[in-house]
């Protein structure tokens, strides 16, 4: 057994130099979706994760506030999937367990592709106001992934919350994203089977 008393997730030595580089103002909605594309593009093609990428903007001043990739086979840990990644790095970096919290700028998660049944249930608990998504669960199915038993109402459930939510943004794109991981042969990891 181990004494560790850290549980360490970490980024690819890419991202801060990718962060510093986009520190700019992105108002318009597709732009904000295909920065998001280009981070699962981007960790595909540098083999430091699976075909999923996600932001965390200031809705108001639509800046970036953290960034998110999946990098669960790199850091052998079945919740480092982006939007987890994104919302984690967002809310430590502000200081608040909450992304609702007073004094926290409003924040909205773009994402690649629509949350799994694990995302989407931290979705409720993160603070965040609106969430915008690229791809279908339904194109990471058709390439293995299993997204879990999301609730078949999410959009609602979310909504009920005082979460907004925009679907197909820039959906070709983001599933072309996925297509090109499934043709380079990633791993395609779920859970109850056998690690890589």
């Amino acid at each position: 057994m181990s004494t560790s008393t850290d549980i360490r997730l970490y980024w690819p030595e890419w991202l801060p130099g990718w962060l510093s580089a986009h520190n700019g103002c992105y108002a318009d909605r597709d732009q904000r979706m295909q920065l998001a594309i280009e981070l699962a593009r981007l960790n595909i093609e540098s083999s430091t994760g699976g075909p999923f990428g996600a932001l965390i903007f200031d809705i108001d001043r639509h800046t970036i506030i953290a960034a998110g990739i999946n990098r669960v086979v790199p850091c052998q840990a079945s919740i480092a999937h982006a939007e987890i990644m994104a919302i984690t790095a967002a809310q430590q970096q502000l200081g608040s367990f909450s992304l609702a919290a007073p004094g926290v700028p409003r924040c909205e998660l773009v994402t690649s592709c629509q949350p799994c049944a694990m995302c989407f249930g931290a979705i409720p608990w993160s603070g965040i106001r609106h969430l915008a998504c690229g791809a279908r669960d339904t194109d990471a199915l058709a390439i293995g992934f299993d997204e879990g038993p999301r609730h078949p109402q999410w959009i609602t459930e979310l909504e009920k919350r005082g979460i907004s939510v925009e679907t197909d943004i820039c959906r070709p794109q983001a599933a072309a994203v996925l297509q090109q991981y499934a043709n380079s042969h990633g791993p395609i990891y779920n859970a109850g089977e056998s690690g890589t």
